[in-house]
């Protein structure tokens, strides 16, 4: 199910999380060649991502909702 990216923080490790609208969390991380998020890297590139959808793997699962500290 896809899902729209609300708000980010970071985790332990210092990876971005984004927050989704359906409450769950998901890594958004730049690793090329593998990852190409440039996006990430940045307040500008990250706030200009905000309710793209992403697709959500909790939601397809039927999960509750993560708290703040869950990724």
């Amino acid at each position: 199910m896809r899902q729209a990216i609300v708000g980010y923080h970071r985790d332990d490790e210092l990876h971005w999380v984004a927050e989704l609208a359906c409450g769950h969390h998901q890594h958004v991380r730049h690793q090329p060649p593998f990852i190409n998020r440039p996006w990430v890297s940045t307040a500008e590139g990250r706030a200009g991502m905000l309710g793209v959808l992403l697709d959500c793997k909790k939601c397809d699962r039927g999960e509750p909702a993560d708290s703040q500290t869950d990724t």
